[in-house]
């Protein structure tokens, strides 16, 4: 009978099986499996972009090899290169025999191209050179013909080391040109620290210490350097020695003695930007350590403000205090006292100048007022000073021309008034006067040269009280400093005073003081100063007059900036045609000074 045959179980069992079979080979190549190689060597999967590179390196080894035929044997086998190491995986390490493919690795994308098989496809990016082979490229930029040496010898070990013969190492052959290394070859990078090891241009110069430059010496190395106290530079100088005297107190009947004497000075001086200050002061403080008894101090500070106004308008002001006891030379001086009562002064002016061209212009307002103390007797009692306490106003008017910026001749006038605390004095006379000058002078600014000032005119004070003749006089002022040559420095100095008195039947008299000073830099730490002075005192309504000579000097050797060994000799005369006024004193000091 004839037809198809019921189908059996067996049959369709196999069907089944084939049927599976077939999906599982369908599945397993869509999904391809990687390779033992690759899992045991290269550690991980082959990429598209590899098996790409891989055949395209395959292609140019064939096109060279049938360029090396074509050359001919001889050619092939003097441009192959001798023993050159192959891996055990093609396409393991990028081509050594072109500089195009040095770049080439299993991790870069393809060249995008249509046929991956093109014989030469555009080249990829080069890759980006490191930074220590940037920074070697630089150096060797950098070097100049007279180390050609130096860049020849760097050129051989770079070679030497991206060689891979030399090196036994994977990467690039250095074919020798210049054109490889621009195209992006990726030779073997240096060192960091080969850049900090090349060789120095023997013909450089040694880069001397900072200790070892020239120094501008200072003109005075011994001078103070000053502290700095707000936007002030203060200097002060401590003088501490022995004084040997022939005379104590400088009177008629003093005598010898050895004396302590301390002596404190300082000076500050602003560091404004556009005005200026500056303050002075001394004390100079006495004790017996033999002989005559002395006990006494007297000092002086002083400021001077300078302001600069709008349209050449300047203002200058001043004050001062001093104390000093009364001398005993002095003709006010009270007989059989313990110690001379002490005088104290309080001053002050204000100043303003005004420049118009060539003209100068100055008006000053002063204020000086005196004060003493009374005065201890040898008996236990004191001495009232009360009717010696006086105030002085005086204004002073001042008009110069500037001849030449050195030279500035000037006339000035005065007027003012002494008042007196108590009107009438303890004789019953009325002290109080009237004060009237005129003089002319001359202003120098030579620079360090020659500045300052003097005049010559005169002076008048007209006492209230009709009784008492006026004190008047010539007079002289004078203000110099010259210098010669370097470290040396001549000063002079004139003063005219009108010493009042409450003695009774006189009126005072008319002090004339010179001072012609030396000071000279004989070393750097040896300075030598000397003194002259002269005083001319001219007693009012009589022909009596004293005549003092003074001579000094002195020699002050510096240990070192801060401390120096000091001393000087010091000889004074006063002469004089009343009774019981001459005397002369000698005297010796030796001490130390101390500055900062």
């Amino acid at each position: 009978m004839t037809g198809a045959q019921p189908e059996t179980k067996r049959g369709r069992t196999g069907k089944a099986v084939s049927t599976l079979l077939l999906a599982a080979s369908v599945l397993a190549l869509l999904r391809p499996m990687p390779l033992h190689a690759q899992e045991t060597e290269l550690r991980g999967e082959v990429s598209e972009s590899a098996i790409l590179s891989d055949q395209q390196r395959k292609v140019r080894q064939m096109s060279r090899a049938r360029a090396q035929d074509l050359n001919g044997p001889a050619t092939a086998t003097a441009d192959a290169p001798a023993d050159t190491y192959s891996p055990a995986s093609p396409g393991a390490v990028p081509d050594e025999t072109d500089g195009t493919a040095a770049n080439d690795s299993i991790f870069d994308q393809p060249a995008a191209t249509d046929d991956p098989f093109v014989e030469n496809p555009s080249p990829p990016k080069p890759r980006r050179t490191s930074t220590a082979k940037q920074r070697a490229d630089d150096a060797d930029k950098k070097d100049t013909a007279g180390n050609k040496k130096t860049k020849a010898a760097d050129k051989k070990k770079t070679k030497q080391q991206t060689d891979p013969t030399a090196t036994g190492t994977t990467t690039t052959a250095d074919t020798g040109t210049a054109g490889e290394d621009q195209d992006g070859a990726n030779r073997r990078a240096v060192t960091i620290d080969s850049v900090d090891k090349q060789k120095l241009d023997p013909g450089a110069e040694r880069t001397a210490s900072i200790e070892g430059q020239k120094i501008k010496p200072e003109d005075d190395p011994f001078a103070a350097t000053g502290i700095k106290v707000g936007t002030f530079v203060f200097r002060p100088t401590l003088e501490q020695g022995f004084t040997a005297t022939s005379n104590a107190d400088a009177s008629s009947g003093g005598t010898s003695a050895v004396l302590s004497e301390t002596a404190l000075r300082f000076s500050a001086t602003s560091d404004w930007r556009e005005n200026s200050a500056t303050i002075d002061g001394y004390g100079i403080f006495r004790n017996t350590v033999s002989g005559q008894k002395i006990n006494d101090a007297q000092g002086r500070i002083e400021g001077q403000l300078n302001v600069d106004l709008d349209n050449e308008l300047r203002a200058i002001a001043k004050l001062g205090y001093e104390a000093v006891p009364e001398s005993a030379s002095s003709p006010d001086a009270i007989a059989g006292v313990t110690s001379q009562p002490l005088r104290q002064t309080v001053d002050g002016s204000l100043g303003i100048e005004k420049d118009v061209g060539k003209m100068r212009y100055a008006l000053t307002g002063a204020i000086t007022h005196d004060f003493y103390g009374d005065a201890d007797l040898s008996d236990g009692t004191t001495l009232s000073q009360k009717d010696r306490d006086s105030t002085l106003y005086s204004a002073t008017l001042r008009t110069g021309y500037q001849v030449s910026p050195a030279i500035t001749p000037f006339v000035e006038v005065e007027a003012g008034r002494r008042v007196y605390d108590l009107r009438l004095d303890s004789n019953l006379y009325e002290r109080s006067s009237t004060r009237l000058g005129a003089r002319a002078g001359l202003e120098l600014d030579m620079d360090d040269k020659l500045s300052g000032e003097f005049s010559v005119g005169w002076l008048r004070e007209a006492i209230d009280d009709d009784r008492l003749p006026a004190n008047a006089g010539p007079y002289v002022n004078a203000d110099l400093k010259w210098s010669p040559e370097r470290g040396t420095i001549v000063g002079l100095t004139g003063r005219t005073t009108i010493e009042s008195t409450t003695t009774a039947g006189e009126s005072g008299d008319v002090l004339y003081s010179g001072r012609l000073t030396g000071e000279r830099q004989v070393r750097a730490n040896l300075t030598a100063n000397s003194a002259l002075g002269l005083d001319w005192r001219d007693y009012t309504g009589s022909d009596g007059h004293d005549l003092i000579l003074s001579a000094e000097a002195g020699l002050t050797w510096w240990l070192n900036r801060y401390a120096g060994l000091t001393t000087r000799v010091r000889t004074e005369k006063l002469n004089s045609n009343l009774a019981g006024r001459d005397y002369v004193a000698n005297s010796i000091f030796l001490g130390l000074k101390v500055q900062r």
